[in-house]
């Protein structure tokens, strides 16, 4: 106990400097989000040494395992909380409003390509393969993706808070229809795969607008989040059954559709479900987080989640890295063939969030400015 004391400490330290309009339950939301996008990436990657790394997939050799990306793939939560935050932020100024946003969003982007450009330099002089710098690269920019996504979708803010005061929650329907006659046109007509990349604006625009109907007070109680919860699960798997959608809800190597890649109607369908979960937890989530050790770590989570998204695969990339001088460390550099090497994978997790609160300790200051 006396051990635990300063941490309780801390805790109320933090808990009583919490403003007391903050809603605590959105911020526990935003960073599952996060710890699941973390947590899912660890998971499905594998490093593989041979002449050069390789990024292989436990999904592509285990697709059993294909239930764990409906846990870990976490993207449209984080979306609806970005619509919701940026919703009940917004108040008009909209050039200094935008301003503010988009800097939060560069600065820890500015820290991570600053790092990296000088270490790729140094990987190319020592002569490391160039596959295996690719690879390597691909891990560490790969999540950018993301932040562009976001960046577009803050920006029309003010025109989606219009949107759903006109149409209400019933103006995501039209972004979901966008994604429909796109996969009509690549799947069912066998169009262009380009037009395919229509869906990474509309279909992550569902979940934002959702956000924003939340914050307008569209989406109270429990029945319209569970008739959401309902309507995209059973959608998913009608998707998944009959139409022949992939059952995993992130990338695999090899595949020929990814849900994610650009995102596909089951991909929506999924996210709607999960919005709709969000917002049944949102009370229970309330509740928890009145306990300060609870609010404490979501808290710090919240303060700098950019630092943690960004630099994740760098942690997972420094590991493996220092893994590489012991050769093919079980869980870490092996190929992912079977489930010892899911439970060898689960222990070395600890490993890699410990890595990341070390950078996370370096660089958290910089999204804070």
């Amino acid at each position: 106990m006396t051990a635990l004391a300063p941490v309780r400490r801390f805790a109320r330290h933090i808990d009583a400097a919490t403003p007391p309009h903050r809603d605590r339950a959105v911020d526990a939301l935003r960073a599952l989000a996060i710890a699941g996008v973390i947590g899912g990436h660890w998971l499905v990657t594998a490093l593989v040494p041979g002449s050069h790394l390789t990024d292989n997939s436990p999904l592509a050799s285990m697709p059993w395992l294909a239930p764990v990306s409906w846990i870990f793939q976490t993207l449209a939560v984080f979306f609806l909380v970005g619509g919701y935050s940026a919703a009940r932020g917004y108040r008009g100024g909209y050039l200094p409003w935008l301003r503010k946003r988009m800097i939060r969003l560069a600065r820890p982007v500015a820290a991570l390509v600053a790092v990296w450009i000088p270490v790729t330099l140094g990987m190319w002089l020592a002569g490391v393969p160039a596959a295996t710098i690719h690879t390597l690269l691909f891990l560490v920019i790969s999540p950018l993706w993301f932040l562009g996504v976001y960046a577009g979708l803050t920006a029309l803010t003010p025109a989606a808070m219009g949107l759903v005061r006109r149409f209400g929650a019933w103006a995501a329907a039209f972004p979901v229809a966008v994604v429909a006659v796109t996969d009509l046109i690549r799947f069912g007509l066998h169009g262009p795969a380009w037009v395919g990349w229509v869906n990474v604006a509309a279909g992550w625009l569902v979940p934002y607008l959702l956000g924003i109907a939340w914050a307008q007070g569209l989406l109270r109680g429990r029945r319209v989040p569970a008739h959401m919860l309902a309507a995209g699960a059973a959608a998913t798997a009608a998707l998944i059954a009959w139409a022949h959608y992939p059952a995993s809800m992130v990338g695999v190597n090899g595949a020929h559709i990814s849900n994610l890649n650009p995102p596909t109607l089951a991909a929506v369908s999924f996210g709607i479900a999960q919005c709709g979960l969000a917002l049944l937890l949102r009370d229970p989530l309330a509740r928890l987080m009145r306990r300060p050790l609870a609010w404490a770590g979501i808290a710090l989570v919240n303060l700098s989640a950019m630092t943690l998204f960004l630099w994740h695969q760098t942690a997972f990339i420094v590991v493996n890295s220092v893994g590489l001088l012991a050769g093919r460390v079980p869980g870490l550099l092996t190929a992912p063939t079977g489930g010892l090497w899911v439970a060898e994978r689960l222990a070395w997790l600890p490993v890699f969030a410990i890595t990341l609160s070390g950078l996370w300790l370096a660089f958290r200051r910089v999204e804070r400015g």
